[in-house]
Parts: structure tokens; C-alpha cells; sequence
């Protein structure tokens, strides 16, 4: 049986890539090596010693220090330019597989989830390279995101000498989008009343196209609404700034997620900030332009007298007077009647 846009044939071809090779061995560009451990580490908040300190990894009987398991992925990443370069060799594997799937409507993805089996650990001077291959493509399913199927592949981690450091078994769904449900019918106008006679009505003059002053205004990005940050966006239509907090542990998060970071609960409850921060980083955004955003524009990261942390706009001062631990309070931006965003504003000067 053949589904949407599928020819005869599709779920042979498709059958086909089962342990088809995806990505031949690629090996990283850079060997394991101290600095990016040491910036993996500073990034991630993990204050391990035995990934920097070569003493305290001998004290744990380690013959150097290591790199964290969960950098597997990070040593065999390309960059931007590398990933969007043309292959002067013909697609991979990979190209056709999506192309395949592009074929019979799959035109959307999303990750499901990894599973990591680590073997070693690797040490400053190894050299990993990684394949990857299809273990499995599903048959149809229907999901709440729309009809689709689970793609299933193996990343498989060698080391220098050829001995497998990892695997990683990576699963995505291909889908169809789901449609979105029609909108409700507006009701019907009342009935106006009739006008009272006059001696002459003029015509009505013709209406003129809208003019570049007097068209709608661009809307800013919707949010990727979902169960886990739905609270927070329904908040700040309150005008509340709400925030995540586990419920077993006690400890606030943000951005919002399903589990608690620390203790991995999945239980949660809100908080509401009291609205008061400082700035702990901010950019001047001059390019891309967005017809929504009057650039240049400041894009900052506050952190709240709770403790987390949120990309934000500052409003209300320039560019140039903005400066690092900054005290901001909180405002709102009424973007439009759909959207409403948590805004910062310098706090006022206390009289002395």
C-alpha cells in the first residue's frame, strides 16, 4: 500500500537503506586536547577536576586527565561553512535518504531521542573519527505531530587505532505536519441601523491602497509553543514573569524544560520574579534586519535576583551607555494582541 505523494515501490526503496551506509569514517579535524575540554567544562558549569586537573585525575587513578563522555559528539562537528559546502564528490547516503522521504511528503523532523553507549574515555591526543549507518525505517505511524516515520541510525566513535570509544543510536521522525485546525467562524455583524435622511449624500470617496506608513506593521516570530513553556508565554500575556521551579529539588530553572537539570524530577511548579535583575551580557543587533524590530536594537542576558537567566531586549537607554551588572527592571512589550514579551528597562536611580 502506497500513502501520500508515494510511488509504487517506495517502501522497497525505503526498506532498502537498512544497514545502508549513511556518512562514510570521518575523522575529527582537531585531536582531543585541553583547551576545548577546559571550554566544554566552563560552558556546562561541570566543575569535574579530573577533565582539567591532571593531579586530581591521577588521584582517581586515571593516568591523565579526560575529556567528559558527552563531548563525544563535539570532536567530530563540522563547522557552518564545512556543513553547507558543496560535496564535489555527489550526495551521500544521508542526501538521498532525505530526499526519499522528501519524496513521499516526510518534509518535517523532529529528534526523539539518543542513546550513548561509552567504552573509554578518551585523553588529550586521541584522534576520533565517526560513520554512521541506518539501522531502521519504520513503518508508517500516526503521532500527535502528524503521520510520519521513526528513523533510526548508528553513529559508531573509533578512536586513532581503529577500536570503537562510542556509539551513539540517533532517532528522528520524519513527518507530515499535521493540518491546522480552520479558525472559527467570526459571528455575524448586527444589523446597522438605517442612516437618517439627509438633503444630498456625496459619494463616498474610493479608499486608496495602503501606503508603506499606513500598512499593519510586521509581526515579531511567534514562540515554538509547547506543554513544557506554554505557562511562561500565558504569563506575560498576565503580565507575569513566571518561572520554572522543581518541585523535588526547589531549584528554578529557565528556559523551561521537562526535567529538572539537577536532580532530573520531573515534577514542576512556578514562581513568580519579582522583576528585578542586571544585565550579565548584551549585544548591539545591527544585522540580520527584521521588519518587526527597529535596529539596531540590544539583546541582553539577565539575570533575575532569583538566580536564572533570560534573553531579553533592553529598551529605554542607547547602545553605548549600556555596561555589564547593569541594574534593570522589569517591563512589558504588548508586541501585538497575540503576543506579549518580558522587556528590561534601566532601574530608576535611588535617592541617596
Amino acid at each position: 500500500m502506497t500513502g501520500y505523494g508515494e510511488q509504487p515501490g517506495y517502501e522497497e526503496r525505503l526498506r532498502a537503506f537498512s544497514g545502508r551506509e549513511l556518512r562514510p569514517l570521518t575523522p575529527a579535524q582537531d585531536p582531543v586536547n585541553q583547551p576545548m575540554i577546559r571550554h566544554w567544562t566552563e560552558a556546562m558549569g561541570d566543575t569535574n577536576p579530573v577533565y582539567t586537573d591532571a593531579e586530581a585525575a591521577r588521584a582517581t587513578g586515571r593516568e591523565a586527565v579526560v575529556a567528559p563522555a558527552s563531548m563525544i559528539q563535539a570532536w567530530t562537528m563540522r563547522g557552518y561553512a564545512a556543513t553547507t559546502a558543496p560535496r564535489f564528490g555527489g550526495p551521500d547516503g544521508f542526501d538521498e535518504l532525505v530526499a526519499l522521504l522528501d519524496e513521499g511528503g516526510y518534509t518535517s523532523v523532529v529528534a526523539t531521542d539518543s542513546e550513548f553507549t561509552f567504552l573509554r574515555e578518551l585523553t588529550p591526543g586521541d584522534h576520533v573519527a565517526v560513520r554512521e549507518s541506518v539501522e531502521s525505517v519504520s513503518a508508517e505511524k500516526r503521532t500527535g505531530l502528524g503521520t510520519g516515520r521513526f528513523v533510526t541510525t548508528l553513529k559508531t566513535y573509533t578512536d586513532q587505532h581503529g577500536e570503537t570509544v562510542a556509539t551513539q543510536r540517533w532517532r528522528t521522525l520524519r513527518f507530515r505536519p499535521a493540518p491546522a485546525p480552520a479558525p472559527a467562524p467570526a459571528p455575524a455583524p448586527a444589523p446597522a441601523a438605517a442612516p437618517a435622511p439627509t438633503e444630498a449624500a456625496a459619494p463616498a470617496p474610493a479608499e486608496a491602497a495602503p501606503s508603506a506608513e499606513t500598512a499593519a506593521p510586521a509581526l515579531r516570530p511567534r514562540p515554538a509553543l509547547n506543554r513544557d513553556n506554554a505557562f511562561f508565554f500565558e504569563g506575560a500575556r498576565q503580565h507575569r514573569l513566571l518561572i520554572q521551579r522543581c518541585t523535588a529539588c526547589s531549584v528554578p530553572r529557565h528556559p523551561p524544560g521537562p526535567c529538572c537539570p539537577g536532580c532530573g524530577s520531573l515534577e514542576w511548579d512556578t514562581v513568580e520574579a519579582g522583576g528585578r535583575g542586571h544585565v550579565y551580557s548584551f549585544v548591539v543587533n545591527h544585522h540580520p534586519r527584521h521588519p518587526a524590530f527597529d535596529s539596531p536594537y540590544l539583546v541582553a542576558v539577565v539575570e533575575l535576583a532569583e538566580g536564572t537567566r533570560l534573553i531579553t531586549n533592553l529598551t529605554g537607554i542607547a547602545p553605548d551607555e549600556v555596561t555589564i551588572g547593569m541594574p534593570v527592571v522589569l517591563d512589558w512589550l504588548d508586541a501585538d494582541p497575540d503576543l506579549t514579551l518580558p522587556v528590561f528597562r534601566p532601574a530608576p536611580t535611588e535617592a541617596p
